[in-house]
């Protein structure tokens, strides 16, 4: 994708996370340069990228808001995603592919 264009986002696959007060990881699908994180739950959440799978996530942590959803760039290497939500339990997800909008 170059720089400045905008394209829709094209999903080549979806991790589901558990996720508690205690941080969670799961592998990452593969292909695409972006991820869809969508916070499934009415609590905050926070997430944290790594390139296996022991990557943690901590309250210092980019924030996902309730019932939102977010786009983020990514590279190759990241392979594993963490969650985790002080206040609440439910689901994160995180679809990764191509494109710049949702």
């Amino acid at each position: 994708m170059s720089n400045g264009s905008v394209s829709l986002f094209r999903p080549s696959g979806t991790a589901t996370l558990s996720v508690t007060n205690t941080s969670a990881n799961t592998a990452l699908p593969p292909g695409g340069d972006a991820i869809v994180v969508t916070n499934t739950m009415a609590s905050l959440a926070y997430i944290r990228f790594g390139s296996d799978s022991s990557v943690i996530a901590s309250t210092s942590d980019m924030p996902i808001l309730p019932a939102s959803k977010l786009i983020l760039a990514v590279n190759s290497l990241i392979t594993h995603a963490a969650a985790i939500s002080p206040a609440g339990s439910g689901s994160v997800l995180f679809s990764r592919g191509d494109g710049s909008i949702v």
